[in-house]
This record gives C-alpha cells, sequence and structure tokens, in this order.
C-alpha cells in the first residue's frame, strides 16, 4: 500500500470534499488556518472572508442557497460566531464548522494545543438545544468524521462542529491512503409537490428543503420565533412545537451518528474513557496495562454530543472509569457526570502539555480514585 507523509488538516478537507463540500468561507486563525489554506487548494470555491463573523454569514448565506459550505475557526474565532450559529441553527441550515482547539482561557496559546472548548458547545444554543459535536481520535477518523459531519448537516439540516486540536491538524504521520474509504456524497431532500411550507417536518423530524429564490415556490427563512410557513409567531402552540423540534431531532439522530470505538476485555472492570488527540496516549496506556497483567476496556468517543444511549450504558456498566482529557477543568468528564461525580469515576488532566500515556497506566493502577 502506497504511504504518505500528512497531516489530519489535510484529511479533514478532502473528507468534506469528498462529502460534497463546494464552498469553504473562512478567515485564516492560528491554528486553524492549515485548514482555511488546504481548502484553498482543494475546494471548488472559496470565500476569503476578512473576519469570522462575516465567514459564517456567508457560509450560512451558501446554506440557504442549496449549496454545502463550511468554515474553520479557533475559539476566538468561534467566539464571533456565536449569535450567526444560534441564526443557523434555528433557520435550520447546513454549515460544517470545524474547530482547532486551544489551551484557554480566553483566547488561549495559538502555539500550545488542547481540548479546551467541548464545554463551549455543549448545549451552545440560546435556549440549551443539542448539536451534533463530532472529535477525531486519529488520521482516519479526520477523514471519516469530515464526511460524516457533512452527511449530518444535510440530513439533519443543522450546523455541525468538528472538534480538533493543533497536533491532530498540523503534526505530520506516515498514513496508507488506500485505508481511506470512499464516502456517500450528502444531499439535502428537496421538496416535491406542490404546497410548500418551509418549517413542515410532515411525519417526521426534518423539513424538506427548498432554496431561497427557487423559482417555483415562496420559501421563508427566520432566526425568530416561526411557525411551518416561516411567520413570525411568538408563543402559539405551533410555533412552540416547531421550536422544541430542533432538539428533538438532534436527539432522535443520536443513536444513528453516536460514533465511537470500543475495545472491551470482558474481565475488566476499569474503563479508560477519552477522545480527540488524547485517544493516542489512551491507546497505548491500554496496551501497557494489559500486558502488565491488568485487565482494563478502553471507550474512544468520537461523538461528544448529544451524547448517546448506548454510551451512558457503557460507562455505567463499569465499576471505575478514568477519563482522560487534555484541559485543566476536566470538561467532558463533568459533561458526562455533573458537578458531582459519582463513586469511581476519576480523571487524568493536563493543562500546556499533552497527557502521557503514563499518566493514564498510573491512574487506572491506583484503582481510578
Amino acid at each position: 500500500m502506497p504511504k504518505k507523509i500528512l497531516d489530519g488538516s489535510l484529511l479533514l478537507v478532502e473528507g468534506a470534499v469528498k462529502a460534497g463540500v463546494e464552498y469553504y468561507s473562512g478567515y485564516p486563525i492560528t491554528p486553524a488556518n492549515r485548514i482555511y489554506f488546504n481548502s484553498v487548494d482543494r475546494v471548488p470555491y472559496v470565500l476569503k472572508a476578512p473576519d469570522e463573523i462575516t465567514a459564517l454569514q456567508w457560509a450560512s448565506g451558501v446554506a440557504a442557497a442549496g449549496r454545502l459550505p463550511m468554515t474553520g475557526t479557533s475559539h476566538a474565532g468561534f467566539s464571533l460566531m456565536v449569535e450567526t450559529f444560534d441564526m443557523a441553527f434555528m433557520m435550520e441550515l447546513p454549515v460544517v464548522i470545524m474547530i482547532a482547539q486551544r489551551l484557554g482561557p480566553s483566547t488561549g496559546s495559538a502555539t500550545t494545543g488542547a481540548q479546551g472548548d467541548v464545554s463551549m458547545f455543549n448545549r451552545l444554543t440560546s435556549g440549551g438545544y443539542n448539536v451534533p459535536v463530532f472529535t477525531p481520535s486519529n488520521l482516519k477518523d479526520c477523514y471519516e468524521l469530515a464526511g460524516k459531519s457533512v452527511q449530518v448537516a444535510a440530513g439533519y439540516r443543522t450546523p455541525v462542529v468538528l472538534l480538533t486540536s493543533k497536533e491532530m491538524i498540523q503534526t505530520k504521520r506516515s498514513f496508507e491512503v488506500d485505508d481511506l474509504p470512499e464516502l456517500d456524497r450528502a444531499k439535502l431532500e428537496y421538496f416535491q409537490g406542490e404546497d410548500y411550507l418551509p418549517y413542515d417536518p410532515g411525519d417526521g423530524l426534518v423539513p424538506d428543503f427548498l432554496s431561497l429564490g427557487n423559482g417555483e415556490h415562496q420559501v421563508r427563512m427566520t432566526a425568530s420565533t416561526h411557525n411551518k410557513e416561516g411567520i413570525l409567531s411568538k408563543a402559539d402552540p405551533e410555533s412552540m412545537e416547531n421550536t422544541a423540534r430542533l432538539n428533538k431531532k438532534i436527539e432522535a439522530g443520536a443513536e444513528e451518528f453516536g460514533y465511537y470505538e470500543l475495545d472491551e476485555d470482558v474481565d475488566a472492570e476499569t474503563l479508560i474513557v477519552s477522545y480527540g488527540i488524547t485517544s493516542y496516549a489512551a491507546r497505548e496506556a491500554l496496551e501497557t496495562l494489559r500486558e502488565n497483567g491488568h485487565p482494563t476496556s478502553l471507550l474512544l468517543v468520537k461523538t461528544l454530543l448529544p451524547v448517546a444511549e448506548e454510551v451512558k450504558r457503557i460507562l455505567t456498566s463499569y465499576s471505575n472509569v478514568v477519563i482522560a482529557e487534555e484541559n485543566l477543568m476536566g470538561q467532558y468528564r463533568r459533561i458526562l457526570y455533573g458537578e458531582i461525580e459519582g463513586p469511581g469515576v476519576s480523571a487524568v488532566n493536563a493543562i500546556g502539555h499533552m497527557i502521557s500515556p503514563s499518566e493514564i497506566v498510573r491512574e487506572v493502577k491506583s484503582g481510578g480514585i
């Protein structure tokens, strides 16, 4: 098999394009700039925005016109995008947003990687509704989850976040390109019929799509509370149910796109949980523990949010759970267990450096508490 030396940014862009992304709208911000520069070379149409607010506004306009767009940024840039993100969520526009995480707090260090933005995307929207959040655990995931992000964005008519890190997108590794599978191209379900209501989900939870200016039907898109016709209406039952539907459709799809990798030892009472760049250390720690006679299982979560029911089932089936993530506050651990943790749950956290396999091994051997 041919091998190439490449990084995750190339595979993120390639996977998105293979899945149907036609437009990249972005601003080059560290450490997401490699996503920007690779998109300039690979994506058919690139909109070079003067700032992050404009980048997501333009991407939303592209989506409203029936094309599949993406953008990329870091915490500092996304903080400027939040209002537009809310707008796109309420309008049900398919947009993929790739985030290269920083150290934090505030704008963080542009050159020190971390997993510092997980909490930001938990119940992000006004109202605390769920949005799909994916994170790749290796280079192959970069390609496949980029494709899945585009497919979910189109299939569920929603913005999708793909969380990555500087180490994942800038570190070059040897990779067998023949391992990359073919990806299904995403497509919007276009309305076919006579009477079109822009936000009528029919018997399902996702309305059929028509682009603005389609020439056949009137299309209304609005970020204000609205009924099935897209007409602003504040508190009537139809509008309230239409608003509640936005969360229902994501939660209903969570089992379909609840991606994870479980390396299970049937004799294990301890489960290591990790995600993103820390997955490399977690895999190595698992190998060391097993070689030294410590039965251990490993769960790598690739759909961070919403938390799939199967992930919850796996977590509750172990008496000891060790969660490794490269942030100081244990952000994903707090999402899973809240501020008051149950017995048998412990953490391996780091700030300013990547977590080593030995740190995870030491925590597991200590009994996790």
